[in-house]
């Protein structure tokens, strides 16, 4: 599954990070610009650019909705 999402602030990206620790599946947040980072990595989250939507792919349906409140 893939979401686009918008992470506007450092407390959006905790939360984020902290609803994808909960996750036993893989995460993965991929940029436009091609860069990509695993979701329950604070360097590489870190390490991206969020002033442009980014694609959150993951086969774990639960997370999904839960991060819903960031969809675009």
């Amino acid at each position: 599954m893939i979401k686009d999402v918008m992470l506007h602030s450092a407390e959006d990206l905790r939360q984020f990070m902290y609803l994808a620790m909960q996750s036993s599946e893989d995460i993965g947040v991929h940029t436009t610009d091609g860069k990509i980072a695993d979701a329950k990595s604070i360097l590489g989250l870190m390490a991206l650019d969020y002033n442009k939507p980014v694609k959150v792919v993951t086969e774990d349906s639960h997370f999904i909705k839960q991060i819903e409140k960031w969809a675009v």
